[in-house]
Formats: C-alpha cells, sequence, structure tokens
C-alpha cells in the first residue's frame, strides 16, 4: 500500500530529469550560445517575471555573452540577441534564416481557433502589407483634425474639471476610445467597454506561461480573446463598408511612460526641458485660432516634442521585444543556432546601454538632434519587414496628446517616487495621480 503512494513521488521526478536529459541532447554536440534553461519544463519564466525584462537581460548578457545567450521561455529553447548587431542581424535576416513566431498563448489569445495551428507567416501576410499601406503618413494625415477634437473633448470632461487626475487609466481609455474612433467608427461608450474590459484580459495573459486552469492569466487571456473576436466579428458583419477600418491599433500610453522618466537621481525633466517643450508647443497654438484644430504642417513644426517623445520611448519602452524563429541551422558570432529554436530580441540590449547611450538613465531629449542614435540600437517599434506598421499613427496620437496637454496644464505628479511594476509592459502601482494646474487663458 505504501508502495502506490510513493511510486508517484519517484516516477515524476524521474520523468522530468529524462525529459531535460533528452532535451539537452538534441544540441549536444553543438556549440550553442551559453546560457541555462533553468527547470525542466518551467524554465527561467519564474525568474524572469521577478527579475523583469531589464535586470533579466543585463545580468545574462554580464554572466554568459553580450552577443547572445539561451534561456528557455514560454516553453521554448530560445536564443535572446544582443546590442545593435544582434538587432541588425535578426531585422536583415527576416525571410532568410529566421521566420516570425509567436508564442502559443499569444495566438491562442488573439487568433481564432482555425488559424491557431497556422504559420504566423499564412496568418498575417495580407495584413502586414495592408496595414502598412494604411498606416502610413500619407494616409493617416487626414485624421489629424479628428484627433485634435478628440483630445480636447477628453481633457475636458476628464481632466479639466479634477485638481487631480490619474493618468494611466485616463490615458489608457483614452487611446482605446481614438483606436476605437478611427479603425472602426466606435463612438458608444458601452460599446467601447464590451471591447475593453475583455481586450484588458487578453493583453495581461497572452505572454503568460500557457497554463489553461481557472483563475490563471492564460485562462482569462482566451476567455478575453473569445470575447474580443465575438464583438469584433459582429461589427464587421453590420458594418462591410466600413471593413477596411477594422485593423488592430497601436495604442500607447505615451503621456504615462514620459511623467514616469526621472534621471539617475530621481529627478524629472529640468524647468529648462519643459519650458522648450512648452515653448514650442504653444508657439504652434498661437498660431491658431482659438477653436482651430491642428493640421500636418503643425505636427511637421513639433520636432523637439518627438524627441522628448523618443527619450521616454527608450527609457520607458512600452514594448519589450519580438521573437523569431530559426528557419534553418546558422551561426552567429561564433555560435550555432539550431533549427526550431527560437529568437528573441529585446530593446533591453541597447535603450539603456552606455555603450550606446552615454549616461543612459539621465533623460536627454538631445540625444535626437541631428542624425540621431547610432542605427539599430533604438528599437522601441522593431527593425526590418516587421517593423511595427502602426509607429506613425502612434507618432501622430502622442504628439496631438502632448500638445493638447501642455497647452491646457502644468502637471506636477502627486506621488514623486511611486514605483513601477511589469505586467507585460511598465505599469505605475498607483495609476500616475498627477496634481492639474491650468494655464491662464
Amino acid at each position: 500500500m505504501e508502495m502506490a503512494y510513493l511510486l508517484p513521488l519517484v516516477v515524476l521526478p524521474l520523468s522530468l530529469s529524462l525529459i531535460f536529459f533528452f532535451r539537452k541532447r538534441d544540441s549536444g554536440d553543438l556549440k550553442v550560445p551559453p546560457g541555462t534553461s533553468g527547470w525542466p519544463m518551467v524554465g527561467e519564466n519564474i525568474t524572469f517575471a521577478l527579475a523583469g525584462p531589464q535586470k533579466f537581460v543585463k545580468e545574462r548578457m554580464s554572466k554568459y555573452s553580450p552577443e547572445v545567450f539561451q534561456t528557455s521561455l514560454l516553453g521554448e529553447k530560445m536564443a535572446v540577441f544582443c546590442g545593435s548587431q544582434g538587432n541588425k542581424f535578426l531585422f536583415t535576416n527576416e525571410n532568410k534564416l529566421l521566420t516570425s513566431w509567436w508564442p502559443q498563448s499569444m495566438k491562442k489569445a488573439l487568433l481564432f481557433p482555425e488559424f491557431v495551428e497556422n504559420s504566423l507567416k499564412e496568418v498575417s501576410a495580407l495584413k502586414r502589407s495592408f496595414l502598412h499601406d494604411i498606416l502610413k503618413p500619407e494616409a493617416l494625415k487626414q485624421y489629424i483634425p479628428l484627433m485634435d477634437s478628440m483630445a480636447r473633448e477628453h481633457l475636458e470632461t476628464e481632466w479639466a474639471p479634477h485638481g487631480e487626475v490619474k493618468v494611466f487609466p485616463l490615458s489608457k481609455k483614452y487611446t482605446f476610445a481614438l483606436a476605437c474612433r478611427l479603425f472602426m467608427s466606435i463612438v458608444d461608450p458601452d460599446h467601447m467597454a464590451r471591447l475593453a474590459d475583455p481586450f484588458t484580459l487578453v493583453t495581461s495573459g497572452m505572454f503568460s506561461v500557457p497554463i489553461d486552469l481557472p483563475g490563471t492569466a492564460y485562462n482569462g487571456a482566451i476567455k478575453g480573446g473569445k470575447i474580443v473576436r465575438s464583438e469584433l466579428l459582429k461589427i464587421i458583419r453590420d458594418r462591410k463598408k466600413e471593413l477596411m477600418e477594422n485593423k488592430e491599433t497601436a495604442g500607447r500610453d505615451l503621456l504615462s511612460r514620459m511623467l514616469l522618466v526621472t534621471d539617475e537621481d530621481g529627478q524629472f525633466m529640468s524647468e529648462m526641458e519643459i519650458s522648450n517643450n512648452i515653448i514650442e508647443q504653444m508657439e504652434i497654438a498661437k498660431s491658431k485660432g482659438p477653436n482651430e484644430l491642428l493640421s500636418w504642417e503643425d505636427i511637421q513644426k513639433m520636432k523637439y516634442s518627438w524627441n522628448v517623445a523618443c527619450e521616454s520611448l527608450r527609457m520607458t519602452p512600452p514594448a519589450q521585444g519580438a521573437f523569431r524563429e530559426a528557419a534553418t541551422e546558422f551561426t552567429y558570432a561564433g555560435f550555432t543556432i539550431p533549427k526550431g529554436w527560437k529568437t528573441f530580441w529585446t530593446v533591453h540590449t541597447t535603450h539603456k546601454n552606455p555603450k550606446y547611450f552615454p549616461n543612459p538613465e539621465k533623460f536627454d531629449p538631445a540625444r535626437f538632434e541631428g542624425s540621431g542614435p547610432t542605427p539599430y540600437t533604438f528599437v522601441p517599434f522593431g527593425g526590418g519587414p516587421r517593423m511595427c506598421p502602426g509607429k506613425e499613427y502612434a507618432r501622430l496620437e502622442i504628439l496631438v496628446f502632448m500638445y493638447n496637454v501642455v497647452t491646457k496644464f502644468k502637471l506636477e505628479k502627486s506621488i514623486p517616487d511611486e514605483k513601477i511594476v511589469f505586467h507585460a509592459s511598465p505599469i505605475p502601482m498607483n495609476g500616475l495621480p498627477v496634481r492639474l494646474q491650468p494655464h491662464a487663458k
């Protein structure tokens, strides 16, 4: 009877050890990148979650290799490519040595079940070329007045009546509303909520460990994805004339990230930096009538504002990187990457690397003046054929919103040392409360 209880305790560790042994033997004869696969089955997922991506990557670049190291994340053997050369290699070898890959948790949350087992190339081939067309600057110019009017309305209703607001949830609400309006002509708040609530479940769990049990983030992402897909199908069927607008969005919480940025001493932007930003915006505002909306020409003048936005994206990037899959065995930096291994590039190997950005913890928009950073070092939108197609949309959204905020309010953080936690992207623990002081009219 006792053996019946003891047998599982013996067999389970033995089985895990055998799995781990054979997984190691698969590439044992090759000079693969240095690193560790972590625990059997679990890999380094827990370590990654506890340390956060920046610390996780920095420690392994120092311990194993500043060029490429191996790990195991999301149930996959993975080579993390580092530095500008690593980024360049991955970006320029798309569709040659590498092909796109999404974690299973992401595919199950975002895609219809019929497409989960398809290759990502099959799923996204049409979408990629089409999105690049509708999201290029020439196509987006027409939306600037609408973006401007929505930003004004949002600030008047959600900010102006209050002495203090929480920027993070409000900026998420605005970006989602703007995306719904621009891409699907949805203006009803209740309809937006039916999309926004389950969409939050998806974004919170689509990069989690794929354990589909009640209460897990992965389970929530799958349920949320099902609701979102159902709502989108209704929209598509009801509004076939607007099908061309029903595409993935690129909403970003840039204002939150900009306000979170501090230098190495915990200080925020200097009065001179803030003054530069406000002066530029006020100069544009002064040339406009009181009810005149922004134009494309106004956006083109906001060069310093875009430098500020870029420096915010460098220091607090919303996206962490992207995956690829080795389509064939190849060699990089003297190491062999076996066919089928997954690769990962991440902003955290360059954005705060003093090799590329001296004094990297200092907030300095001047880094983006002239020719700007060295190629492949500033990569918040990726690069190569897979560069985020929503880059220009995000740029317009950011600049229009910044313009309206800085011309209406002076902001002061209510919690100067607010802690930032990481849940797929950086999140201020208290929602980033700020005190508002309207500018004199």
